[in-house]
């Protein structure tokens, strides 16, 4: 705009000069003024109205050479200031990514059971990074198998199946070099093989980004975020998810030395099943429940006849072979009616199953101790057999009194052992 009215101004003068030089021509004319000053005068005035022109042009030139200069520096400013905003954004984005981080420490303390500690971190990496978009995958390390085992997941298509409940080439990957893995655009990563990785999973992944779980130099396992979207992550993202996963693997470890701590407190050490102290608890307890929702429950004390010749014969080492092959042979022979299985003490085992009547216990009693009969044990390379006397008792149909139910069941199975042992007996 400015460059157009400094144009009409130059016009105008121009104008303006030329009218002025025309009156004084004519006036000239009229006085019959010799025609050779009349030439050196409009020669004159020509020269001065080119030199305005030109002056007049130079002006106008230098005068939009600084607006080009200044709208090229408002260009820059805007630039920068646009710039400006994106970082303040991306600064504020940060900033409350991080200080979620603080929730996240208080949720993970406040219980020591490894699913809450699963839950809480997958539910975290998945707002604050993925936002609610995409799958996360919590994948827990079996040591004894080197294998993964997913634990969780969360899933924008809530119909989208995991095939993968082993993990996957990425997940391996992440496990083989104990490090972070990003895929922007899978299509252009030289590292993996779209075609067998298509052929191995049905959902499609173009970007993801995975962490291991890592505490003191041990892989407890790893988590994961995927989009059917490339350039869905980067390395501020990376950066995030991995912090947490450096959180989360401390936590993890203590829930897991908790919990292990837990089992073996509740659990024999020789054969896995649960202690005394803790199965008259838990019986207490279904004792009650069963009297209030008028269901049976049966009670079987199980006792191995003349385990001592065993320890005698082949050494100690040889019955605790034996208590192992029993436990065995009690869950797997019982594993279809959810029983509650418990070492008693010595050779004698107590199994509890609920909500089943007394004639059906004797049936289930008997399978079991023909089971038994028939197990063949290879002790000192020897084929051995075994048999065992069961007592049984049931509420409320014996007794209405937990502690009197054990009771019963004891009396049950001596009389069995005095009647010639590899029997059941009721009371």
């Amino acid at each position: 705009m400015q460059q157009n009215i400094s144009r009409k101004n130059i016009c105008l003068f121009l104008s303006l000069a030329c009218f002025i030089s025309l009156i004084i021509n004519f006036f000239l004319l009229h006085q019959r003024i010799n025609l050779v000053i009349f030439f050196i005068f409009i020669s004159t005035n020509i020269l001065v109205f080119f030199y305005l022109l030109q002056f007049f042009s130079s002006k106008n030139f230098l005068i939009g050479s600084q607006i080009e200069n200044i709208q090229e520096q408002i260009n820059i400013i805007n630039v920068e200031n646009k710039k400006s905003q994106e970082f303040g954004a991306a600064l504020k984005f940060k900033i409350t990514r991080y200080d979620n981080l603080k929730k996240v420490i208080e949720d993970l303390n406040r219980s020591l059971r490894p699913e809450v500690v699963v839950n809480v971190l997958s539910a975290t990496v998945y707002s604050l990074i993925s936002n609610s978009c995409g799958t996360a995958l919590f994948y827990l390390l079996d040591n004894h198998c080197q294998k993964l085992n997913l634990m969780h997941s969360i899933k924008e298509d809530k119909q989208l199946a995991i095939f993968s409940k082993e993990g996957d080439i990425f997940d391996y990957w992440v496990l083989r070099h104990s490090r972070e893995l990003i895929i922007e655009d899978l299509k252009n990563d030289f590292r993996f093989d779209l075609d067998t990785v298509q052929s191995q999973e049905i959902r499609q992944v173009l970007s993801l980004i995975s962490s291991p779980l890592i505490s003191h130099h041990s892989l407890l396992g790893l988590l994961r975020l995927e989009s059917d979207k490339s350039a869905s992550f980067n390395q501020d993202d990376l950066r995030f998810l991995s912090l947490v996963s450096g959180l989360g693997a401390v936590a993890l470890e203590n829930s897991l030395l908790f919990q292990k701590t837990q089992d073996l407190a509740i659990h024999d050490d020789l054969t896995g099943l649960y202690t005394k102290q803790y199965f008259i608890g838990r019986l207490k307890d279904e004792a009650k429940r069963c009297q209030r929702l008028d269901q049976r429950l049966a009670l079987m004390m199980i006792d191995i006849d003349f385990f001592k010749q065993y320890n005698d014969k082949f050494g100690h080492i040889a019955g605790d072979i034996v208590l192992k092959k029993v436990s065995f042979l009690l869950k797997d022979n019982l594993n279809e009616l959810s029983p509650l299985l418990c070492r008693f003490g010595g050779e004698e085992f107590l199994v509890m199953l609920s909500d089943i009547d007394k004639q059906r216990s004797l049936t289930i009693a008997e399978n079991l101790r023909q089971r038994v009969e028939r197990e063949k044990i290879l002790l000192r390379r020897q084929n051995t057999s075994i048999t065992v006397s069961i007592g049984l008792a049931c509420l409320p149909l014996d007794t209405k009194d937990e502690d009197e139910l054990i009771q019963q069941a004891d009396k049950a199975m001596y009389d069995a052992k005095r009647k010639g042992r590899n029997r059941v007996c009721c009371t």
